[in-house]
């Protein structure tokens, strides 16, 4: 498949434009014009390159890329080297943050609750960022934590009474505990998501929401997974993805 039509497609696809987001998402950088094999991973990290390079990949494609805003503009260090190994193999690489956490087909979002065995009952934003459900009984939270960490392959860390009885979950993966605030507000009892901060604490001791922090990558490795298995089925890309361990 030529490389401009599939970013063209996938920009449409994962509806882009909607997004105000922290890096470009699409192609950051431009390898050979034609695309039959790509590599898919969490990260864009040298460890996911070489593996890339290694399996003869004609693109990447991850959630986490490059070019952040605020970040160093130099081309210095390891991103010298990332870049360096990227043109030099002619692979493109291709980054997709906000648009593969809220898409709900691919999304890391709809890919978690499938894992997780958790049907989808509405959204409690208009950007679909902050899915919820019910579940079908009350359980405690040390209970719930247990089943999460069997599910990702990792022990979570709750922020909360274990033996709080928890029905109604919200999530949204990665750096998203900033989002428990909307969970309190919408009256949620849990609010599960990647990672934790120092304040997180203090919401869950001044309110009834508890927080489970599950692990940035561990909530964010199907998203891409789920987006190189539709290119595969539908636009004949040979996908292999790549899972690059990372405990954070």
């Amino acid at each position: 498949m030529e490389l401009n039509r599939l970013v063209s497609e996938l920009a449409n696809f994962l509806q882009v434009v909607r997004f105000q987001d922290y890096c470009p998402n699409g192609l950051q950088v431009e390898g050979r014009p034609e695309v039959r094999r790509i590599v898919s991973g969490v990260t864009a990290s040298q460890a996911l390159i070489d593996a890339a390079i290694e399996a003869d990949a004609d693109a990447i494609l991850v959630h986490h890329g490059y070019f952040w805003r605020g970040e160093p503009a130099e081309i210095t260090g390891i991103k010298r080297k990332r870049l360096k190994q990227l043109l030099t193999h002619d692979i493109s690489l291709l980054a997709y943050h906000l648009p593969l956490d809220a898409h709900t087909e691919v999304g890391n979002n709809v890919q978690l609750a499938k894992v997780l065995g958790w049907p989808l009952v509405r959204y409690l934003d208009d950007k679909n960022m902050l899915p919820m459900t019910a579940l079908p009984q009350a359980v405690s939270l040390a209970q719930l934590g247990e089943h999460i960490s069997l599910r990702l392959g990792r022990q979570v860390q709750l922020l909360g009474d274990p033996q709080q009885q928890v029905r109604t979950v919200a999530w949204c993966t990665g750096a998203a505990q900033s989002y428990i605030q909307q969970a309190v507000t919408a009256g949620v009892d849990v609010f599960v998501s990647g990672e934790v901060s120092e304040q997180t604490w203090h919401t869950v001791q001044e309110t009834a929401t508890a927080y489970i922090a599950a692990g940035h990558h561990a909530t964010e490795r199907y998203g891409v997974q789920a987006l190189g298995q539709w290119l595969a089925e539908n636009r004949g890309i040979e996908h292999i993805y790549i899972e690059v361990e990372n405990p954070i």
